[in-house]
């Protein structure tokens, strides 16, 4: 870490975060702006790995950005209590329930479909047709 930070490349590289996405996190409020060098590269902190390991966790469990922005606020509050963390995670999950039941109707609707071209022997696709808007049940 020689030079006071690292290059945007070498955070890219240990944290698996692509250069891209640094700075959409930037953008975005996440990553703190980063100090600049001598020639106006940017320079992370060695903290910026452990913001994007944490960041990396909460995007796997579902988290958008701005949920994420909240989640860091609350990390580094001295007045946040475990119940408003929980509050977070319990919306999180009920968002996921309704995205778990809408992708069941989508199956249900394309199997339908799928079922409706098998037994179909000739003329116009049921499941073309759908997606034109022209097929009615």
């Amino acid at each position: 870490m020689g030079r006071n930070g690292l290059f945007i490349g070498e955070v890219a590289a240990r944290s698996g975060v692509s250069r891209k996405a640094l700075r959409l996190y930037e953008a975005a409020g996440i990553l703190p702006t980063p100090s600049r060098s001598a020639a106006r590269y940017r320079l992370y902190g060695q903290e910026t790995l452990a913001l994007l390991g944490f960041v990396a966790q909460a995007r796997r469990l579902g988290f958008t950005l701005k949920e994420i922005k909240e989640l860091l606020g609350l990390r580094v509050s001295r007045r946040t209590s475990c119940a408003q963390v929980r509050s977070h995670a319990e919306n999180k999950m009920a968002d996921i329930e309704k995205r778990i039941s809408s992708l069941r109707q989508m199956k249900r609707a394309l199997t339908r479909l799928a079922h409706d071209c098998e037994t179909q022997s000739g003329g116009d696709c049921p499941l073309l047709k759908h997606l034109e808007g022209e097929f009615r049940r």
